[in-house]
């Protein structure tokens, strides 16, 4: 443990952020799970309620990536990722469908 009031400080507040970005890209990949779980049923059986299912998480995935780019626990160009990588997967699943 560190001696020096400043390093306590910083071991302290390096925990803190630690867990707040540990609960940030928990709950990013728990939303990416469920939104690409909703386009495999989609893909499966593409009905408009299925759709607007998918288009509700989507959102919500697509809001807590921006929150977690923004407040700094994901590179900007991670985020655009996981974002892409989520439209992706619906837009293939859309192309089958139609």
């Amino acid at each position: 443990m560190a001696n020096i009031k400043s390093a306590v400080k910083r071991v302290e507040i390096a925990e803190r952020n630690r867990l707040r970005n540990k609960s940030y890209k928990s709950a990013v990949k728990t939303l990416m799970k469920k939104c690409l779980l909703l386009v495999d049923q989609y893909g499966s059986d593409p009905t408009s309620d299925n759709l607007a299912a998918v288009n509700q998480q989507m959102s919500a995935a697509f809001s807590k990536i921006d929150k977690a780019v923004k407040r700094g626990v994901l590179h900007p160009n991670n985020g655009a990722r996981k974002k892409s990588r989520l439209a992706r997967a619906l837009k293939r699943h859309q192309n089958v469908a139609a």
